[in-house]
């Protein structure tokens, strides 16, 4: 059986530069480990998904309720929307407004892992969350607050980022670019691992158009929903070989 992690370690906080700050669940592998994204702002704060919410995220990382703090859900899996209810200004594509609001174990993908399976804890994890028991982990609902769509504009006082519908790994699915910078969070759009396209509510046709979409810009740095952060070379390696249908270069 896996140690339990202590609370005060299952959350790290890595800063990028650039106001951008990585807050991750360590003891998770990087598959499962959700890459959360807070975009510092001069007026107001951005947080891009919140984790699985096997415990509270704000609870380990007060800092995140210290200023005004909007929520971003890129999608509604439950790695990314774990912990959304701990905020008040939630916002979501309306294709996945519904998961969020009622997000059960089937819908967000959570019941291939909702159980008390030591096999698939080792799957999940390298400790466990404290009191973890698969079998009840629920997600508690987390209504949106606000809906956003294509071009809609996240706007921090000092910084503008654009929504992009992005789907296809998920039909509500969104990116954000911040023209000014030339930062992608990409989410599970794009990232340097795996790319996963075969869900229930996945779409093969829509994920194309989306990657040949997102290969016309120009970033200067990706920052996924999981595995570690790249650049644009990375970027269009990654984007070719899935419209190519093959593994990407090995780096």
């Amino acid at each position: 059986m896996l140690p339990d992690a202590e609370p005060e370690e299952w959350y790290e906080r890595i800063p990028f530069g650039e106001g951008v700050t990585l807050v991750h669940e360590p003891f998770m592998p990087f598959f499962f480990r959700c890459n959360m994204w807070h975009v510092r702002g001069r007026d107001r704060d951005l947080l891009i998904d919140t984790g699985s919410g096997a415990i509270s995220l704000t609870a380990q990382m007060k800092w995140l309720a210290q200023r005004p703090t909007i929520c971003l859900l890129s999608h509604t899996h439950w790695d990314h929307i774990g912990s959304a209810h701990e905020f008040a200004e939630r916002l979501v594509h309306p294709a996945e407004a519904a998961i969020l609001a009622d997000p059960t174990n089937a819908a967000t993908l959570a019941a291939k892992y909702a159980k008390d399976d030591p096999a698939i804890e080792a799957q999940m994890f390298t400790r466990r969350p404290p009191g973890w028991r698969g079998s009840a982990y629920r997600l508690r609902p987390a209504p949106p607050t606000q809906l956003v769509a294509e071009g809609a504009v996240i706007d921090l006082g000092d910084r503008r980022l654009t929504v992009l519908h992005t789907p296809g790994h998920s039909p509500g699915h969104v990116s954000l670019f911040e023209e000014r910078t030339g930062i992608l969070f990409a989410a599970d759009a794009v990232y340097d691992g795996p790319l996963v396209d075969k869900l229930y509510h996945s779409d093969l046709a829509a994920y194309r158009a989306t990657m040949r979409r997102l290969r016309d810009l120009q970033p200067s740095i990706v920052h996924g929903g999981h595995f570690p952060s790249f650049g644009p070379t990375r970027y269009r390696e990654l984007i070719d070989a899935y419209l190519a249908g093959t593994p990407p270069p090995a780096i």
